[in-house]
């Protein structure tokens, strides 16, 4: 069997990693591509065959794993290669869209004939076996359960395309929510010096790991950049719900400013003992952090 698999960032690789200790091979696309995605797929084991085109011409299944934005933009980079009839994969977008924007990602592919599973990733890159979800539905969502990630739990949960995003926006809304609101609550705190005493409250509620704040607020603001597109795609499923949408709009400005003063370029060169004082000089700081340049909307 042949995966591509389209990117190869954190999770991608990650992901990868786990298809080829079952058994599978899988193909990347690295033109054009950063020295660090480059790298990610080189540990994991990942064949490099060029362009995205000779990728879904080699691939029996594509996986897309992409930051929201560019959901749409990678179903119309296959679909057209498909519409040449040069390449028909099984398509399985594992992005974080809202429902509605599944459904779109699965029309575009479906006017150039090619087949999508909409798909959810819960938990971190699965770089040890029993920390990360897959959802999937759609009619061919079986046998993309059948795929060998080894170590990753495949879970179907339905026939209709945006059941299984549906999941995922409705479990990052707190996950990623949450993040949100602890470092808006500590750079409050800081800026009023009680900083040791908000860490204690919630530490002692369990609510926050004293040991690890900082290192998960520099985490998030590693990959903040990421986060803006999602909350507004968790917006625009909770405004569907009939719910308002303001609250995670709101949230995606909090993720935006965060991305302007990321404590680190990217999550790998965060620390694990990093002092949440120290990440809170970096986030606070008005000159903004190493990517700042960057913004909310670059590639990973």
């Amino acid at each position: 069997m042949v995966v591509g698999i389209v990117s190869p960032g954190a999770m991608g690789s990650a992901l990868g990693a786990r298809l080829v200790a079952g058994g599978a091979r899988v193909v990347v696309a690295l033109d054009g591509r950063s020295t660090r995605s480059r790298r990610l797929a080189a540990d994991a084991g990942l064949e490099d065959v060029g362009s995205p085109d000779a990728l879904a011409r080699e691939a029996s299944v594509v996986l897309s794993v992409v930051p929201p934005g560019a959901a749409l933009d990678v179903a119309t980079t296959l679909a057209r290669v498909a519409d040449g009839g040069t390449a028909s994969p099984l398509v399985v977008d594992l992005n974080a869209v809202s429902p509605g924007k599944a459904q779109r990602v699965t029309s575009v592919l479906a006017a150039a004939g090619l087949e999508a599973v909409d798909g959810a990733i819960s938990g971190p890159p699965p770089r040890r076996p029993g920390t990360t979800r897959i959802y999937l539905s759609g009619p061919r969502a079986a046998e993309v359960a059948a795929l060998p990630i080894e170590g990753v739990e495949l879970i179907v949960v339905g026939d209709e395309i945006g059941a299984a995003s549906a999941v995922k926006m409705c479990t990052a809304s707190v996950y990623k929510g949450r993040v949100a609101l602890l470092a808006q609550a500590f750079r409050t705190a800081r800026t009023h010096g009680v900083v040791d005493h908000v860490l204690g409250d919630l530490g002692a509620s369990g609510l926050v790991d004293p040991e690890r704040a900082g290192a998960s607020l520099g985490v998030a603001s590693a990959k903040a950049w990421r986060y803006v597109a999602e909350m507004e795609e968790i917006a625009e499923t909770q405004a569907a719900a009939g719910l308002t949408p303001d609250l995670f709009r709101a949230l995606a400005t909090v993720y935006a400013e965060l991305a302007e003063r990321p404590v680190a370029e990217t999550p790998e060169e965060v620390r694990d003992d990093l002092p949440l004082d120290e990440a809170l000089d970096r986030l606070s700081a008005a000159g903004g952090g190493p990517a700042a340049a960057a913004g909310p909307t670059r590639a990973g």
